[in-house]
């Protein structure tokens, strides 16, 4: 009696396998290899008959079958410990082949359904979607008092209050200070003018942050620089006098 094959269902020799473990309902982990070794050989000879080119893989494979099948009629020894069983690496290649093929079918009912979804854009006339529905303002404001209307704004307020850190609320507020080095430069121009000679203490009579003190020394030591002004100290940690480069008075020590 011939043996008729459609070649076409398998897609490789771990596929043929598995078709003849389920033909034969036997456990992956459990194989009877000389039963399926000679239904797979019989494949071979029949593969053998009709196409060349594609026998090579499931030659290797049939080499890997008749190897676990020599390995497994050997007798034993009886001084041989327990030894690894040569169906063991074609359990895990079998194994991870039929994972993948379970997960492709699943992917390929993806594929299916998706097919069958589609997607309409928005075809709303621009008078609908600008449509808004009127609001009776006697029917929204029904029963509002102003008692109810505080109530709200203070469970308002408060919520706010308990969302912020009460540590860092006590910082204040941080502002940057815009403190332009020329523009104090031309301010004591202007002041060295009408004020030939003057303390340094004067330049901060009104209230100053730290910041307009700094540029303002700089200021200071930048005029100097260009030789616009001097700078007297009789002694150490005495006020600083100002004096315009020309008007400065014999008396006094020089210093920075």
């Amino acid at each position: 009696m011939d043996l008729t094959i459609k070649l076409q269902v398998f897609e490789g020799p771990l596929d043929l396998l598995l078709h003849l473990l389920e033909k034969n309902k036997v456990s992956i982990y459990d194989i009877p290899i000389v039963e399926i070794t000679n239904q797979y050989m019989d494949y071979i000879n029949e593969m053998k008959r009709h196409d060349l080119d594609i026998v090579s893989e499931f030659l290797v494979m049939a080499a890997t079958l008749l190897d676990i099948k020599s390995k497994m009629l050997l007798p034993k020894e009886e001084s041989e410990e327990e030894e690894c069983d040569p169906r063991a690496d074609l359990v895990q290649q079998l194994l991870e082949y039929k994972m993948y093929k379970c997960m492709s079918y699943e992917l390929k009912d993806r594929q299916v359904e998706a097919q069958k979804v589609l997607f309409k854009k928005p075809s709303i006339p621009e008078e609908v979607r600008k449509y808004e529905a009127p609001v009776d303002l006697e029917e929204l404001l029904a029963g509002i008092s102003l008692k109810k209307l505080r109530a709200i704004f203070t469970s308002v307020m408060r919520r706010q209050e308990d969302k912020m850190d009460p540590i860092r609320s006590k910082f204040g507020k941080i502002e940057r200070e815009e403190v332009s080095l020329e523009e104090r430069m031309a301010y004591l121009e202007q002041y060295i003018e009408a004020h030939p000679r003057f303390s340094f203490r004067s330049l901060f009579e009104t209230p100053s942050t730290k910041m307009e003190v700094i540029v303002m020394f700089l200021s200071i030591l930048e005029l100097m620089k260009t030789g616009k002004i001097l700078i007297f100290q009789e002694h150490i940690f005495d006020d600083i006098t100002v004096v315009r480069q020309g008007a400065a008075q014999n008396g006094g020590n020089f210093g920075a």
